[in-house]
């Protein structure tokens, strides 16, 4: 049997639902000859580790609790109160010591995956140690990938020890099938793609002739928004996503380049108006403008998309105009699309599609990029 040894750093919902994924998927990793061994697991606060990582590692049972602790928003240093053997839990001053430590006895005998599922850029620091120590890097957290471009190039320096399907497109293989194309030698000229869920979902509803204020305002009812809605409609994470593809294809793009269009102005900024504010009485002024954009994107046959646009180093992100019978036109919900057009797939984009949102979803994305490790472990 294969054993990897597994530290994830990160234990909100895509975290949680990994520990999940491995647990509930031992029987079938058996079956491939493959053992996913967890020796730590990090929140924002604290470290919890088995006593000896080098022969020890957190029970089944143990990562369930887990799981059941953080589900209730509470710090891992509540398992410190259970009283049950074989772990060790670390303070906010000991964790991060701790965690390089695991990675230096681990990095450089057994080997071992570093797994992001955090949303920090505070996981930077210690990513760069692990790349140091010959760790494997697997990451569902886009902030490493998209900082300066020295982290970037530090992260990359050993493509085969990194892995971040779930970066773009939750864990559709857009980021596989893009290295299998660049791989083949066959030059990649532009790429197109609606990557928020959320964004996509308000983008479809809008067709229907709904106002913008009742579809962000439903989106948030319905959980597809972040608590502050204003996080998905600003464009941020889309340009993140967008920044991570255009990197891949070798461009050496920072986020400032990126023209980037806001749902909102700047007065109705976080900074400016509360979440309540912005919801009942900032965002109906956007109503019009938005119904006639819509309008007008109709009597041209087409559909308003939010969408990504990657040509050579251009890369914008905002509302575009797109033929209602094209496959963006055709995308409905919260799925995600992209379009790779290259030499080979010039008049016929290849065209990728599905869920691209959900912590599900995207723990199993980062579940295989684990799997895809395996030859590197002896």
């Amino acid at each position: 049997m294969k054993k990897i040894p597994v530290l994830l750093i990160g234990c909100g919902g895509v975290g949680r639902q990994l520990l999940q994924h491995i647990v509930s998927c031992r029987s079938l990793h058996a079956k491939m000859g493959v053992y996913l061994r967890v020796v730590g697991v990090c929140d924002s606060k604290s470290l919890v580790a088995p006593m000896d990582v080098l022969k020890e590692e957190l029970s089944d049972e143990l990562l369930s609790e887990v799981c059941r602790i953080k589900s209730t928003g509470s710090s891992l240093l509540k398992l410190d109160a259970l009283e049950k053997g074989g772990y060790r839990v670390f303070n906010d001053s000991e964790s991060r010591r701790e965690t390089e430590e695991i990675a230096k006895l681990l990095g450089k005998s057994t080997g071992l995956a570093v797994v992001d599922c955090s949303a920090s850029m505070e996981t930077i620091e210690v990513l760069m140690k692990a790349v140091d120590l010959s760790c494997c890097i697997v990451l569902a957290n886009k902030k490493p990938l998209t900082s300066t471009l020295e982290h970037y190039d530090k992260l990359v320096s050993h493509p085969r020890l990194i892995r971040h399907e779930s970066t773009v497109g939750a864990g559709l293989p857009v980021i596989a099938s893009l290295n299998r194309i660049i791989s083949s030698g066959d030059p990649v000229h532009s790429i197109v793609g609606s990557l928020s869920g959320t964004l996509g979902y308000v983008m479809s509803e809008l067709e229907d002739g709904k106002p913008l204020s009742q579809v962000v305002q439903a989106a948030k009812t319905l959980g597809y928004t972040e608590p502050d809605p204003r996080d998905d409609l600003g464009g941020m994470d889309v340009a993140r996503k967008a920044l991570i593809l255009v990197r891949l294809l070798g461009k050496r793009i920072v986020m400032d380049s990126i023209k980037i269009e806001s749902l909102y102005p700047e007065e109705m900024g976080p900074g400016l108006m509360s979440v309540d504010d912005f919801l009942y009485n900032g965002i109906v002024k956007l109503d019009q403008n938005i119904e006639e954009r819509v309008k007008r994107a109709s009597s041209n046959g087409c559909v308003l998309r939010y969408v990504c646009v990657i040509e050579g180093s251009s890369v914008q992100v905002g509302i575009r105009e797109v033929q209602k019978d094209s496959p963006l036109g055709r995308l409905r919900g919260s799925d995600n699309i992209v379009e790779i057009y290259s030499r080979c797939y010039k008049e016929q984009p290849l065209v990728i599609q599905g869920a691209g949102a959900g912590n599900d979803t995207t723990a199993a994305g980062v579940l295989a990029d684990i799997i895809d490790l395996q030859d590197l472990f002896p």
